[in-house]
C-alpha cells in the first residue's frame, strides 16, 4: 500500500566535482523503505553507501533524481528546509557519538527539542524520558568524558529518539565499541524496532547487518542486491 512507503528514491545520482574530474558516487539508485522496516545498507569502500546515507538523512541533495520522504519531495530543498526536515523526521546515531563535551547527558539529549521550539520544562521532561528508555537514568548529569563508550552511544540513541522521528538513521553505530557493548547497543535497536520504529543502519560489518530484516548492498554507486533477512539475530529472545 502506497501510504505505508516512508522513503521512495528514484534515479538518484550524485556527482562530485573534484577539480577537473567528476566522481560519480551514485549512478541511479532506486529504493523504497516502508514504515517499521529494519534495513542495513552495506557495501565496500567507494560503493556509495555513505553518500546514500547523507542523502537519506537530508544532509545533502542529489545531483539528479527524486527523493520522497514521508510524502514530501526533499530532492531540491534549500539547506534551511532540509534542516527542518532533519529535525522533525530523522534521528541520527553516529559512530563517533557526536555529543557536545560541555553538556551533560540530559542537555545533549534535549538539543533537538531546542531546535523544535519546546519550552525548557518540556525539553527536560522529554529528555529524561528518553534517557530512562535507554537505562541511563543514573547518568543524566554526567558529561561525555564521564561516560563509557556504550553509555555515550546510549545517550546518542536517546537524543535520536527524543523527537519521535520517522526514521532512526545509524552510521556504523558500533564501530567504536567492543563486542559485548556492541551486542547491548544492537539489543537496544531491536527494542526500538519492536516498538514500531523504522531503522536504517549503514555498516560494513556482516554481523551487525544480520540484525536487520533486510539488507541492501551497494557496489559502484548502484544497488547490487536487496534481500530480506529471514533469520535475523534476536539477542533479546
Amino acid at each position: 500500500m502506497e501510504k505505508e512507503v516512508l522513503i521512495k528514491i528514484r534515479g538518484i545520482k550524485k556527482i562530485y566535482e573534484m577539480g577537473t574530474q567528476q566522481v560519480r558516487a551514485l549512478n541511479g539508485v532506486d529504493l523504497e523503505i516502508r514504515k517499521n522496516e529494519y534495513v542495513a545498507i552495506m557495501g565496500p569502500s567507494g560503493s556509495g553507501k555513505s553518500t546514500l546515507m547523507n542523502l537519506l538523512g537530508c544532509l545533502d541533495t542529489p545531483t539528479e533524481g527524486t527523493y520522497i520522504l514521508n510524502g514530501t519531495d526533499v530532492s531540491q530543498m534549500r539547506d534551511d528546509q532540509l534542516a527542518e526536515v532533519r529535525n522533525k523526521e530523522i534521528g541520527f546515531v553516529f559512530q563517533s557519538f557526536n555529543l557536545l563535551p560541555r553538556y551533560n547527558a540530559l542537555n545533549n539529549v534535549a538539543l533537538p527539542l531546542i531546535y523544535a521550539g519546546l519550552p525548557r520544562a518540556d525539553r527536560e521532561r522529554e529528555a529524561k524520558r528518553a534517557l530512562i528508555n535507554v537505562d541511563l537514568e543514573d547518568r543524566m548529569n554526567h558529561k561525555p568524558n564521564e561516560l563509557s563508550g556504550g553509555q555515550k552511544q546510549r545517550v546518542a540513541l536517546a537524543r535520536a529518539m527524543v523527537n519521535n522521528p520517522s526514521i532512526i538513521l545509524a552510521d556504523e553505530p558500533t564501530g567504536n565499541l567492543d563486542t559485548k557493548t556492541s551486542l547491548d547497543i544492537m539489543e537496544l535497536f531491536e527494542q526500538i524496532y519492536s516498538k514500531g520504529n523504522t531503522i536504517i543502519i549503514v555498516t560494513h560489518e556482516e554481523d551487525i547487518a544480520h540484525y536487520a530484516r533486510r539488507v541492501v548492498r551497494l557496489r559502484d554507486g548502484l544497488v547490487e542486491s536487496d534481500q530480506l533477512n529471514n533469520n535475523p539475530v534476536l539477542n533479546n529472545s
